[in-house]
């Protein structure tokens, strides 16, 4: 567990998970196009925010339903470009996106909670450094995903979970960028 001395700077990556931290997350479903995709309240701008505290900025998303044929990469292509476009209108940016089309039964190393993205980002971009990067995720493989790269682990749920893999919980990225937007 990391002491929670977090003053991240550009030096630092952050790792976003999408459903449930950037869009609403469809319950039993996947969002398949641009009309199914809605940010959650806050987030563009808290991105905007924390692009100006983070020098990368990474999405890694697990997207099975590619893998179960719901839908395919180009419609995975078309909501990310939506979603990246109005990031950017705001003053935000994403350096890139990672997503996992496997299936969990597939047992894929880039998977969540496996590290394959992370580690995907890292050579992409060799600046990375896990220990100077956050995992902002709202689900507990996401923070497995962080905790065995030591990175920092910030929980997104309405509801206080008690866990050893969380760092931090917020009820929302909006939170957690007013949070850090007061402490950089």
């Amino acid at each position: 567990m990391h002491s929670m001395d977090l003053s991240p700077n550009k030096s630092w990556t952050l790792f976003l998970d999408r459903d449930g931290v950037i869009n609403e997350r469809l319950i039993d479903d996947y969002v398949k196009s641009p009309d199914e995709f809605r940010f959650l309240e806050g987030v563009p701008a808290a991105i905007a925010s924390l692009s100006n505290i983070f020098g990368r900025i990474v999405i890694v998303t697990n997207q099975q339903g590619i893998g179960k044929r719901l839908m395919r990469l180009d419609d995975l292509t078309i909501v990310h470009d939506l979603m990246i476009s109005e990031i950017e209108n705001v003053g935000g940016r994403i350096d890139k996106i990672y997503h996992c089309p496997h299936l969990e039964s597939d047992h894929c190393s880039c998977r969540k909670p496996e590290t394959g993205m992370a580690l995907l980002a890292q050579k992409d971009f060799p600046e990375i450094d896990f220990n100077k990067s956050v995992i902002v995720g709202d689900g507990i493989h996401d923070m497995e995903f962080g905790k065995v790269l030591q990175m920092y682990t910030m929980f997104i749920s309405q509801n206080t979970i008690n866990n050893s893999l969380i760092d931090l919980q917020f009820s929302s990225l909006k939170a957690f960028a007013e949070m850090l937007d007061v402490r950089c």
